[in-house]
């Protein structure tokens, strides 16, 4: 089954080729200002360098957010409009999700069955996700995605998950580590290298997904924000 995945969600315009779990080939931009301008070429170069156009693509796989609005936008309605002229499925993957599978391209896969997504949402905010490690690569989510305050997301985690080190990853792990680490020592973190999200992992998501019957059409996928955008929180007077 050949998988065009890909995420625009954060500031890495990123789009991979995979056949099963096993990658033919991935390409990746880091900007996100031009991320509407570049998606297609990067997209149309990949499919021709691998002789392949989008008739051959049995499965897209998306990432949904959260992350930049506008990045989510573009990366949802290129393959909603994909999935529409090809009559292909979509799966959807969290930004949240993409992230967790990066521990398997890690050395601590093996470490403990607990991963921490965590994307930076400014002003001490968080988007979240805590997953189980299930099978040998794959992951389940323990609890609902959502954004909080880092404070009260240490506080959940010390009341639930305490006894159980926690590998963390994302750029937001990045920005609270010492947070972190003073309320659950025992956290372990991946090296800087795989907390930046791609496509990759967000093409062995969707395999899973898929072999779950997780998919659809182009209906099934819709942006996931979790919370306000900039612009309406001004509006709210909120951070």
């Amino acid at each position: 089954m050949k998988i065009l995945a890909i995420t625009t969600s954060s500031n890495i315009c990123s789009v991979a080729l995979l056949e099963d779990l096993n990658v033919l080939i991935e390409k990746h931009l880091s900007d996100s200002k031009t991320h509407s301008q570049k998606l297609m070429p990067l997209i149309d170069k990949i499919l021709k360098e691998q002789n392949l156009s989008l008739n051959d693509i049995d499965l897209y796989a998306c990432s949904n957010g959260p992350g930049s609005f506008t990045g989510v936008r573009i990366a949802v309605s290129t393959v909603k409009a994909f999935a529409d002229v090809t009559n292909t499925s979509i799966t959807s993957v969290s930004s949240l999700e993409g992230l967790a599978y990066n521990v398997n391209q890690s050395y601590l896969k093996k470490e403990t069955d607990l991963v921490c997504s965590l994307i930076d949402a400014k002003n001490d905010n968080v988007y979240f996700g805590i997953f189980k490690k299930v099978g040998e690569n794959d992951f389940e989510p323990l609890e609902d995605f959502k954004a909080l305050n880092i404070n009260e997301l240490l506080n959940f985690l010390d009341e639930k998950y305490y006894s159980t080190p926690i590998i963390f990853v994302g750029d937001g792990a990045v920005c609270h580590k010492y947070n972190i680490l003073s309320k659950l020592p025992k956290s372990i973190f991946v090296m800087e290298a795989f907390n930046g999200e791609n496509s990759i992992s967000i093409g062995k998501c969707g395999y899973y997904k898929f072999k779950k019957e997780l998919y659809g059409d182009s209906n099934s996928i819709t942006p996931l924000y979790l919370r306000k955008s900039q612009a309406e929180r001004a509006l709210d007077g909120e951070k």
